[in-house]
């Protein structure tokens, strides 16, 4: 979404704008933790569900391009879901408005709430303890675990597309990674030398998804071997793992692997993709396609 389904709320319902620009910047000095900050602006909301979504259904705006980005998704058999900061009810009733029928192919990794009918009590139930409320590394680590374990040991491919403060654990997850331009995600990937793909619209994804996939598929035809093949994680089958959706990634092919992309630059920007990541050594190969698609509200 262009906007914050939170943002919205806050401001319309809530502890109001500069309230909420104040707690931000305590967020960013590290003066309060992403949840302590989040936890004073949902319990200041004073408004029934059903009204907060009408003010979310006026005031937000669908990225350009997302719906034909999602259905390449799915006619390519990509599995795309929402890895979120938010709340599950919230993002789950936007997307149901925004794209209709086509958000059943989207699940939703996110904090739960419990909201009072008349809407006095907005609580957040947190879907872990870190100060995060949501460490979206850790969900990355919990889901490549699980694939790991039942699809023949090979791992998953997890493209990650984000923006904001909660994003920046999980760009240190990801396969690959998408940064929206000029936001806080991409100031951190430049100032931590982590590469990543800068984007605009889902256009631009969605040309380098289908150029990811393709230069994959020939390099393995070619050589036996994928372009972007990393052996970072061959050894998480032995991880445990209590995450408990078997089917948040399905496989979409018998032959896959994780990639390998590295920067070409100081300043991590990929112009091109191979080599975002350097295997640390030549461990195995997978036969290779892109398997699964991770995203962010």
């Amino acid at each position: 979404m262009l906007g914050d389904t939170g943002h919205v709320l806050f401001d319309a319902h809530g502890c109001g704008e500069d309230k909420r620009k104040e707690l931000d910047a305590a967020i960013h000095s590290g003066e309060l933790s992403f949840r302590d900050a989040s936890e004073q602006m949902w319990g200041s909301l004073n408004v029934p569900f059903e009204d907060g979504f009408e003010v979310m259904k006026a005031r937000l705006e669908m990225d350009p391009d997302f719906e034909e980005f999602h259905k390449f998704c799915i006619k390519r058999q990509i599995p795309f879901n929402v890895i979120s900061a938010g709340l599950k009810p919230v993002l789950r009733r936007v997307l149901d408005e925004f794209i209709g029928e086509q958000a059943r192919h989207i699940d939703i990794v996110a904090n739960d709430a419990d909201i009072s009918e008349d809407g006095s009590e907005w609580k957040v139930v947190w879907k872990d303890d870190t100060a995060l409320g949501h460490d979206k590394a850790a969900s990355i680590q919990e889901a490549r675990a699980q694939a790991s374990e039942v699809e023949d040991d090979q791992p998953p491919l997890i493209i990650f597309i984000g923006d904001g403060v909660s994003d920046l654990p999980a760009a240190r997850e990801c396969d690959v990674l998408f940064a929206r331009r000029g936001l806080r995600l991409e100031e951190y990937c430049i100032e931590n030398k982590i590469s990543y793909i800068p984007f605009d619209t889902f256009k631009d994804i969605e040309h380098e998804v289908a150029r990811i996939t393709k230069d994959d598929r020939k390099a393995k035809k070619e050589t036996g071997i994928p372009k972007f093949y990393n052996p970072r994680y061959v050894l998480l089958k032995d991880h445990e793992s209590n995450f408990c959706r078997a089917n948040f990634w399905r496989r979409i092919s018998s032959q896959k692997s994780v990639p390998s992309l590295k920067s070409f630059a100081s300043v991590p920007v990929l112009k091109d993709v191979p080599n975002f990541r350097k295997p640390a050594s030549p461990l195995m190969a997978h036969s290779s396609t892109l398997s699964r698609v991770s995203s962010y509200t």
